[in-house]
């Protein structure tokens, strides 16, 4: 039984397997060596942490966000992306819906789900302090979609750039 489930357990100790995941096992991304080499939005610092150039993430992309105190998205979804925001400090205003007309507030600690499809707009509900987030994404690809809703919070100075075509447009 050559191919039997205990045959499983030698691999490990293959010093070619090792090397592998010595080099393609976990990876640790230092804070300080994000890559701001990615789809930027005025009044928002993004930072890519986990993806395809990174680590070789198929699946995932993470990074952070810093939103400028007062700023704002205007209305726009991700596609079939899932996202996951989670904030490290500062006051996080959500608006979703096809008129925005729901509104959800997170603080420290707090974390964001973002379905598919969902209209939504992302504000700094503090007008002094910035807002920190960690950002997850179901896939590696940048998928912004502006939308033309007359937003309930105007965006005054941020204006959604969405990162695959990156001159507007919806």
């Amino acid at each position: 039984m050559a191919h039997g489930h205990d045959d499983h357990h030698h691999h490990h100790h293959d010093g070619d397997a090792q090397a592998r995941w010595k080099h393609d096992g976990v990876r640790v991304v230092p804070g300080n060596q994000l890559d701001a080499n990615t789809a930027q939005t005025p009044g928002m610092d993004r930072k890519a942490a986990i993806n395809f150039a990174r680590v070789g993430a198929s699946k995932l992309w993470a990074g952070t966000v810093t939103i400028h105190p007062d700023a704002k998205t205007g209305a726009h979804h991700h596609g079939h992306l899932e996202s996951v925001i989670y904030v490290v400090r500062g006051r996080a205003r959500m608006r979703w819906g096809e008129q925005l007309e729901f509104t959800a507030e997170a603080g420290p600690g707090d974390f964001i789900y973002v379905p598919p499809y969902v209209p939504h707009q992302e504000i700094n509900a503090s007008a002094t302090e910035a807002l920190e987030c960690v950002l997850c994404r179901s896939d590696g690809e940048a998928v912004a979609v502006n939308l033309d809703i007359a937003p309930v919070e105007k965006p005054d100075t941020v204006l959604w750039v969405d990162p695959t075509h990156p001159h507007g447009g919806v």
